[in-house]
Order: structure tokens, then sequence, then C-alpha cells
């Protein structure tokens, strides 16, 4: 055993994670050959595989799900040293591998890693794109050090930070400009366009609806609110979106933007890390920027005071 080495376990450890060679070899950035034949040797220092290969993946044995509970462990722990030792610094730098939903990444992602990289130069940001689900993983796994995510999530193991809170809008075709905006019975009769199951958003807009357990006329599926606000463009239905995503998605459809009725739909954007985190004091400081970058977004693209905003009603 005195030949493992900490390359070959996160050689290893990318391989299970990814079942492939290829993709496990670009995720550590080396070559498919390379990665076989560290795998191998580790194999070999081990006595047994850890792996069974197949003609399109590689799946673990028995063995290798055992060894893969005690590689994250040990993988974890090594991060967390070099943590400890960030953790000792007045100033933040190294790397910070930050995790975002998709329904956040796209508007807000470009002002935080300014905002970030400006008052913090020593700071390598790594950003990681995903549903709620898999940031939660990887966060308990040390992965991540850090997420953005809809809160809340219940995790005892998570500190929960809330970072500022925004309403959904109705948007429809262009030709509803004007029209009356309905209620969530009526949407409950209307061709609802929503985010792909696993998202967290749609499960949000659902419960606005009143939908846990019946199913509206024509519920239809979409993989990113681009892509929900061009069908409803080109007249196929309605959908919901955060304010934030607005005036990026709209500027190039035409469509038509409604406020609900008060109290409006919303949700509540918090920043989460381990409780044991190392970092959890600079991860803190982050969260404030975060915040500061979400607040400076929402007034240049939506000067109008946020208190007569949630006071505007809708004609229903």
């Amino acid at each position: 055993m005195t030949n493992l080495t900490l390359k070959q376990l996160r050689y290893f450890e990318a391989l299970a994670r990814h079942s492939h060679f290829g993709r496990a070899a670009d995720a550590c950035a080396i070559s498919q050959p390379a990665i076989s034949v560290q795998i191998r040797e580790l194999e070999e220092t081990l006595g047994t595989e850890l792996f069974e290969r197949g003609p399109r993946q590689v799946r673990l044995t028995n063995f290798g799900e055992e060894f893969a509970l005690r590689v994250r462990d040990i993988l974890r722990s090594v991060d967390e040293l070099a943590d400890l030792a960030r953790s000792s610094r007045d100033s933040l730098v190294g790397r910070l591998r930050i995790g975002v939903i998709p329904t956040i990444a796209p508007y807000l992602l470009p002002t935080i890693i300014g905002n970030l990289s400006s008052m913090h130069d020593g700071l390598d940001i790594h950003v990681r794109e995903t549903q709620t689900q898999k940031l939660i993983q990887e966060l308990a796994d040390g992965r991540l050090d850090a997420a953005i995510v809809a809160l809340p999530v219940s995790e005892p193991s998570l500190t929960e930070i809330v970072l500022f809170a925004e309403n959904f809008v109705l948007v429809r075709p262009g030709e509803d400009e004007g029209k009356p905006v309905p209620n969530r019975e009526m949407l409950r009769e209307m061709r609802l366009l929503l985010l792909e199951e696993g998202h967290c958003f749609r499960d949000q807009a659902l419960s606005f609806c009143n939908m846990h357990s019946a199913r509206p006329r024509e519920l239809l599926d979409g993989s990113s609110l681009s892509t929900l606000v061009q069908m409803v463009s080109a007249g196929i239905g309605v959908t919901l979106i955060p304010e934030m995503a607005v005036p990026v998605e709209t500027r190039s459809a035409s469509v038509s933007i409604a406020r609900f009725r008060s109290p409006q739909p919303s949700r509540t954007i918090g920043m989460v890390w381990r409780k044991t985190s190392p970092i959890a004091k600079q991860l803190l400081r982050i969260s404030e920027v975060v915040r500061q970058s979400a607040d400076a977004l929402r007034a240049q693209h939506n000067p109008t005071p946020i208190a007569h905003l949630l006071n505007l009603t809708a004609t229903a």
C-alpha cells in the first residue's frame, strides 16, 4: 500500500464520478491512456480490480464502491488542509469552487465574478452550474466550497445565508400586452411552460399554481428559461420566470411581462457551505459581495423602488 499516490486517488475519484475514461481524463486535464495507466497501477498495488470495464462505460466493483467512500473522505481532508492554510490569511486568495443553479448563473455570475476578481485579485474562481441536488451532493463530497441556490435546502450539515428575495413574473405572447393577468386558478387551465424535472424553479412555479397533485391541462417542459421564453414568443403558451432573468431573456423575444396580484410568487436566494469548512469566515465575506452584486444588478435593471413593486397589483 506504500505506493498509493494522491494523484492516483484523484484520478480514481474522477473515473468513479464520470464512469467513462474519456470524460474522466478531460476532467483531470490529462490524456485517456495516461489515466488508464494510473488506474491500472492503482489496481495492481491494491491487488484487486476497482472497475468493471464495458465497451461504453466503466462501473465500480463492490470493492471499488467501498474504496470510493474512503477515497472521497481522504481527498476532502486533503483539500481542507489547504483551506485551513487559507483561513489563516486576512486576504482572500487561492481557489474558490462555487456552484450556481441554472436559473441564477447566466444573470448574476458575470457581475459576481467581476466584483470578486477586482476586489480579490489572488482569487482563482472555478464555477459549476447544475441543479440544486447535484450541488448539495458536491458540497458534501468536498468538490465545492459554496453554492448559490434557492432556499431553504434544509441540510443540517450546511450553513445557509439569505442573500435576497425576488418575485416571479408572467411571460405571455406580445399580443397579450394589457390583457387582465390570470390568477393561479386560471393558470391551471392554460398551456403552462415550465423547466424540466429536477429544477427547483419548476417546483416553486407549480407550488404557486397549486399543482402539487393536480396536473394542468397542458404542461410542457423546457431545458432552460431561454427556451421557455422563445416558446412563448412563438405563441405556444405562457411561462413564469424570475425577475432577474427578464432583461436577458426578453430582449430578443416578442413577449409581454405582467406581475401577479399580491402576494406575488417569489423565491429566496442564498449561499450555502459546509458548517465544518475551514474558510467559513471567508465565505461569509464572499456572500456579502454576492449580495451587493445582486442588489446593484437589480437596481440597474429595475430602478423602481422595491417597496413600490411589492405593492403593485394586477387586475385578475
